[in-house]
């Protein structure tokens, strides 16, 4: 699990990997704790999550 925050925008985003017995998801999540709000993306390829991760920062 990959955590980073940005303090000038006050988010926080991180990527999960989860494995069952057919093949790996990666879960990236944006949080912006001011607003109570969260945003989540589930992905097949680890290049996808890697992206959509960068471009929430």
């Amino acid at each position: 699990m990959v955590i980073k925050k940005d303090v000038t925008k006050n988010i926080g985003v991180s990527i999960i990997e989860f494995e069952n017995s057919l093949r790996k998801k990666y879960k990236v999540t944006k949080r912006i704790p001011k607003f109570s709000v969260a945003g989540t993306k589930f992905f097949r390829s680890k290049e996808e999550a890697l992206k959509q991760f960068e471009e929430w920062l």
